[in-house]
């Protein structure tokens, strides 16, 4: 098999996104590899690929537990054998893994830079053929990037200890020209191939706000992506746990990570929110690098961090999938105190001299800086944010609050209280189609039959046409304001009673005056896609797996969309593997041509 046949066999895709295949080829020739690629942008797949065609195993370093264990669980998804080593493991289950590892088990093993120079791991690597190194988030090698890690420095020794030398390849989102330098002289990479492919992510909307209340910003920025899952970051623990406690007393799905709870109560909510039980957790930097969820809609710092390569990051936690995000950050002139609060009463490192610990604090005033110029500054965003990296872009992006305006929503509560209420008045027994006709006031022989006709919800919205109704119940649907049953006839849901009974607004999002919206709007069965969701997410906790493993927010879309009906169709959807198409078609399929019989149904109705 070629990398062509491993990437749709295993991965689900038939070709490589901008960038892949030079860094994947570069691999495969057995050159030393540097990959700054944005996040989202796929460079998992550029080591997984060379490590599943090269003989023996792939060792990839990788800093935090989480992130393995989310990078194995997908791999095993994919019928890809892997495992992870790291401190949180027990000795019999460390034990049990190396054996597995010597028996030829694996392809490719994950481990803590803490471990890789430990006795009894060396031992084993030396009895593997080790043919691929991959240092994975390698900024952390630089004490110039935001995330050093010491343990790091320990891979180039590692690299050493082989007598036949394995191919060395690094790979990061953030990093700047010195960060590059510093990780192929800090790897003793030989003479590698850097493909530094952009910083862009044009799927991300950027929004700075100086709102006079942040709560109350913050609150119409939840409203108007009611529904969705997101992340908040805040500077501190306190400020994490006060909103926390606020959000949460208002009926919030939400939950909280920082350093200062405890291990196994920080581990319960990093997983209520990797697997949709908790939509928004507020949390602080501390929620960093190991969140591999794909279907994060949304990222708000509630506080300005305190560089521009932190910000990036944690902003491009959001839309990993592709599918449109947002990333709003609500400054204040607070934020300024605290970062340089942080700055001088950060703690010291011992391992720098004085002269270098001075020389790193002007280095960290000068990216609070130009943190500070990106809140304040009235050109694009996105093109200040890509030239702070290096990267050459357009003077305006059309995706950002300096380019189209805020983000902003056309309240559409009145509306809503209309269709609920005639959810209501017939006693949730009808199905869209039907509430539809209601609503526009059609008088068809089914609706005088019922007495529809005398309804006081009856023609309501008689100043729209028939298609735009059956769109808006579709989105009231799509935003949890209504549930559909196995029937197809609508429910009301507690948010829908927030709406009707406790004066809750309701909003759509849009952003102002951009112009390819109406271009670019994807088309997609809403009810369609709420079922797929909820398939999902059964399938998932059946599995004890996050449900972006089973397939990306993207994937589902696109499923909705293209609607397919047979396990070839269903095969060819992007992002659905060999093993995926096995495991989940007939589920999948059975759910799509019964929402099409229950369509077929009540539209005859």
């Amino acid at each position: 098999m070629d990398k062509f046949g491993i990437l749709k066999s295993f991965f689900g895709y038939d070709s490589f996104r901008d960038g892949q295949q030079e860094l994947i080829d570069s691999i495969l020739c057995g050159r030393d590899t540097v990959g700054i690629m944005p996040t989202g942008a796929g460079k998992s797949v550029c080591f997984q690929v060379p490590a599943l065609l090269f003989p023996g195993v792939a060792i990839v370093v990788s800093p935090l537990i989480s992130l393995m264990k989310d990078q194995v669980s997908a791999l095993l998804q994919n019928s890809i054998p892997a495992a992870y080593i790291n401190s949180a493991m027990s000795s019999n289950e460390l034990e049990y893994t190396m054996r597995e590892a010597l028996g030829g088990k694996y392809k490719i093993i994950y481990v803590a830079p803490e471990r890789l120079m430990s006795r009894r791991f060396l031992e084993m690597c030396s009895m593997l053929k080790v043919s691929l190194v991959c240092v994975d988030e390698a900024h952390c090698i630089s004490q110039w990037g935001q995330d050093f890690r010491p343990s790091y420095l320990l891979v180039k020794d590692f690299i050493a200890t082989f007598e036949a030398r394995p191919v060395v390849c690094a790979f990061t989102a953030t990093a700047t020209e010195r960060v590059r330098r510093d990780i192929v002289k800090l790897l003793g990479m030989k003479d590698p191939f850097v493909s530094v492919l952009g910083f862009d992510r044009p799927n991300l909307y950027f929004e700075v706000a100086k709102p006079v209340n942040k709560f109350t910003a913050l609150k119409r920025y939840l409203d108007l992506f009611s529904g969705k899952s997101g992340i908040i970051y805040c500077a501190t623990r306190k400020k994490a746990d006060e909103l926390y406690t606020v959000l949460s007393s208002e009926d919030y799905s939400v939950t909280v990570y920082h350093a200062g709870l405890d291990k196994d109560i920080r581990k319960r909510n990093q997983e209520l929110f990797i697997n949709d039980e908790k939509q928004l957790v507020v949390a602080t930097n501390a929620f960093g690098m190991g969140i591999d969820k794909s279907n994060v809609s949304f990222v708000i710092h509630y506080n300005m961090p305190g560089d521009v390569e932190s910000y990036y990051q944690e902003a491009g936690r959001a839309g990993r999938d592709g599918s449109e995000a947002f990333c709003i950050l609500l400054y204040s002139g607070e934020d300024i105190a605290i970062q340089r609060y942080f700055i001088d009463h950060s703690q010291e490192n011992e391992e720098l001299s004085a002269l270098d610990s001075l020389s790193l604090r002007r280095v960290k005033l000068k990216k609070l800086g130009a943190m500070i110029d990106y809140c304040e500054s009235g050109c694009c965003l996105r093109h200040y944010m890509l030239s702070y990296f290096g990267e050459a872009s357009q003077d305006r992006c059309n995706n950002c609050s300096r380019c189209v305006g805020m983000l902003s929503g056309k309240d559409v509560t009145v509306a809503a209280q209309k269709v609920l209420s005639c959810v209501y008045r017939v006693r949730e027994r009808e199905p869209a189609a039907v509430i539809s006709k209601l609503m526009k006031g059609e008088r068809d022989e089914y609706i005088v039959a019922s007495g529809y006709d005398r309804l006081s919800t009856f023609g309501l919205l008689d100043d729209m046409n028939i298609k735009d109704i059956k769109l808006f119940v579709d989105f009231l649907v799509s935003d949890d304001c209504l549930s559909e049953d196995e029937k197809g006839n609508l429910h009301l849901t507690r948010r829908s009673k927030a709406i009707l009974f406790r004066s809750m607004k309701l909003f759509q999002r849009y952003k102002k005056e951009r112009p390819q919206d109406g271009e670019k709007a994807e088309v997609f069965d809403g009810l369609l896609y709420k079922k797929l969701y909820k398939l999902r997410k059964t399938i998932a906790g059946k599995e004890s797996i996050p449900p972006f493993t089973v397939f990306t927010d993207a994937t589902l879309r696109i499923i909705a969309r293209k609607k397919p009906t047979t396990t070839e169709e269903f095969a060819a959807i992007p992002g659905v593997s060999s093993m995926k198409e096995r495991k989940y078609s007939k589920a999948f399929l059975e759910l799509i041509n019964g929402h099409f019989q229950h369509i077929e149904k009540n539209s005859n109705k």
